[in-house]
């Protein structure tokens, strides 16, 4: 037995096939998406301007094409974390591994209402806080929509993507 089907604390290996259920149908979902993701980007003007300027191939993907191709992905990736999540309780149920899973489930055969409430609460507040990263992600990707956040900030209190201005010397 390579792997085991039952969470054994002293074998590293026991975590192999939990891992590979959970990450499988979002690693497909992913590779999709930046494909088509890319593939649209790839046909756009400024990728052909870009071309004609010379560039070589690597930095054209890179630095022009990749960024405006990462945002839809990300946006999947974030959503996918509650599928992660949702998905979690399920494998750690039938591969015996000890996690948030096990105590949803161990928290409903008991009846344990505010066991149940509270693992609801964590699973929501990681989600949202996963929600908030991929947000804050977006300013990093595409710096049209860091300009965006800018711009809606001016007149307001500093936050965090303000940009102190350089003093300029007649």
């Amino acid at each position: 037995k390579l792997f085991p089907s039952l969470a054994v604390p002293s074998n590293p290996l026991s975590i192999v096939l939990p891992a590979i259920t959970l990450a499988a149908m979002s690693t497909a979902v992913q590779t999709r998406m930046t494909r088509s993701s890319m593939l649209e980007v790839m046909r756009q003007d400024y990728i052909r301007t870009a071309r004609a300027k010379g560039l070589d191939e690597k930095v054209v993907i890179r630095k022009h094409a990749l960024r405006n191709a990462l945002i839809p992905v990300v946006t999947v990736v974030g959503i996918q974390v509650g599928q992660l999540l949702v998905g979690a309780v399920l494998t750690e149920t039938v591969f015996s591994y000890p996690g948030i899973g096990t105590i949803m489930v161990d928290a409903i055969n008991r009846k344990d209402t505010p066991q149940i409430l509270a693992s609801v609460v964590f699973m929501a507040l990681i989600f949202a806080v996963v929600n908030l990263i991929v947000d804050i992600l977006y300013a990093f990707i595409d710096p049209r929509i860091k300009a965006q956040y800018l711009q809606a900030g001016k007149g307001k209190k500093k936050g965090l993507f303000h940009v102190i201005p350089r003093k300029t010397t007649p």
